[in-house]
């Protein structure tokens, strides 16, 4: 007799929350089908709202923006004054190369020169041309390739290189 009665305490004691398969099918749809509706629904009210491009103000610019065309034409003054070696220093290259900013070598610091000049001119003005380092494509500026020259050679003479002032192109005919 006694055994019987502590089994129904065991049972009542160990038994969960759910006791029929109506309970189990409720439970079910609770905790694995209807978040899954609601997730449905907050996407579908997040992604259905018509938004303008991110930061754009006015949604036609940002348009013709996305969809312009990838290369660009600029007529540029094919006899315009070239700059001096010494008008670029001063104008693109100065910023980096007079405070030594970013490993660039100071200008007159024949040390910090002669690895360089060592490569010989070519290299130098590859560098300048593409960049190196830190330094950027023509140093971040806009410039002929003949005027970067006369800035290398500016800035590698006065580093102790003998380079000769590079010769002018000649325009197309």
């Amino acid at each position: 007799m006694s055994d019987t009665t502590h089994a129904s305490e065991h049972d009542e004691a160990h038994t969960g929350p759910i006791k029929t398969p109506k309970q189990l099918l409720v439970a079910v749809l609770f905790s694995f089908v209807l978040p899954i509706f609601i997730i449905i629904g907050l996407v579908y009210a997040v992604t259905s709202q018509n938004k303008p491009a991110a930061g754009a103000v006015n949604v036609e610019r940002a348009t013709a923006e996305r969809i312009q065309k990838i290369g660009m034409v600029e007529i540029r003054d094919a006899n315009r004054e070239m700059k001096t070696g010494e008008q670029v220093f001063k104008a693109q290259c100065t910023a980096c190369h007079t405070a030594g900013a970013a490993g660039a070598p100071k200008f007159g610091d024949a040390g910090a020169w002669a690895p360089r000049i060592k490569t010989g001119f070519d290299a130098l003005w590859n560098s300048a041309l593409k960049g190196k380092g830190a330094m950027g494509a023509q140093g971040g500026g806009d410039l002929a390739d003949y005027e970067i020259a006369r800035a290398v050679v500016y800035m590698a003479n006065a580093g102790g290189a003998k380079f000769d002032e590079p010769k002018k192109p000649e325009a197309a005919k």
